[in-house]
């Protein structure tokens, strides 16, 4: 696969990174069977995974950590706060640190900042910033990152205020057409040598119809690496074979592709975007 820089560091991912919130009992996921999935992942080359405390109560993050605890060294480790505080973000870190069975996570993100209160909250005195920057001068984390789905203009005053090593953004094809975070978002990321990590490539299973070019288009902006939740071993082959042939799509394709389905730039398909759905918890699982 092709491995491209995170930022301004000298790491590199592979273009293809695990989302692991679907290895869990609520997508029809055993815990043996998550346990295989990362397995082959790693030994396929992937490295970059990604989790959450909030994903499935912490399941998520168990199953993650059982499968890595003896290949910790192989593999770069996100997880995320969704507390805006200090102390909460503390007591998620140290509760998915315990399910992770390990004493450091290589990346802590600001889960899914949805509106400039939620950033405003962060980096308030007592706020979750306060945190993050106590786990890393502490060594406890490495790169301290951001996530959003919904309003791009909230992750680009977030990279303004603070040196965020990497960005986790909504990147999926259906994207492009409103609140664009590759059009408003990852040009400013790119040359302040932020890492962008794409995520929600097939929105919700949207795009499953056109499979491939969903992960080609994605891939072929300036990203670190995205990630792609996976909860069967057909998922993670089908994904290894397309990012392993993997080659950038031309203009053309990119415009014919979006002709495609620009008839599913609709709220109830991207619901991460819609105004009636950024009211609730739901993106706090998401």
């Amino acid at each position: 696969m092709e491995h491209r820089y995170f930022g301004a560091s000298d790491k590199q991912f592979p273009i293809l990174g695990f989302g692991a919130q679907r290895i869990v009992d609520e997508h029809q996921c055993t815990e043996e069977e998550a346990i295989r999935i990362v397995n082959r992942a790693i030994d396929e080359g992937i490295t970059y995974f990604d989790t959450a405390p909030s994903y499935s109560d912490g399941q998520s993050e168990e199953r993650l950590g059982k499968a890595l605890r003896h290949r910790r060294s192989d593999v770069w480790i996100a997880t995320k706060t969704h507390d805006r505080t200090r102390d909460g973000s503390w007591r998620l870190l140290e509760a998915s640190l315990n399910r992770l069975q390990t004493d450091r996570v290589d990346e802590w993100r600001l889960h899914n900042l949805v509106t400039m209160d939620d950033l405003e909250q962060c980096f308030a005195k007592g706020g979750a910033m306060e945190a993050m920057l106590e786990a890393k001068e502490q060594g406890i984390i490495k790169a301290i990152s951001v996530s959003g789905h919904t309003n791009p203009e909230v992750q680009l005053e977030a990279i303004e205020r603070f040196p965020f090593d990497s960005a986790l953004v909504a990147l999926s094809a259906a994207d492009h057409f409103i609140y664009s975070f590759a059009h408003e978002f990852v040009p400013r990321a790119v040359e302040k040598g932020v890492a962008v990590i794409g995520m929600k490539v097939m929105a919700l299973g949207k795009l499953a119809p056109w499979y491939e070019q969903a992960l080609r288009y994605t891939f072929s902006l300036p990203v670190a690496t995205t990630i792609i939740g996976m909860e069967t071993m057909e998922q993670l082959e089908k994904n290894l074979a397309i990012a392993k042939q993997f080659h950038p799509m031309s203009d053309t394709e990119q415009l014919d592709f979006l002709k495609e389905i620009i008839h599913l730039a609709t709220p109830d398909v991207l619901r991460w975007k819609a105004s009636e759905w950024m009211s609730g918890e739901w993106y706090r699982r998401d």
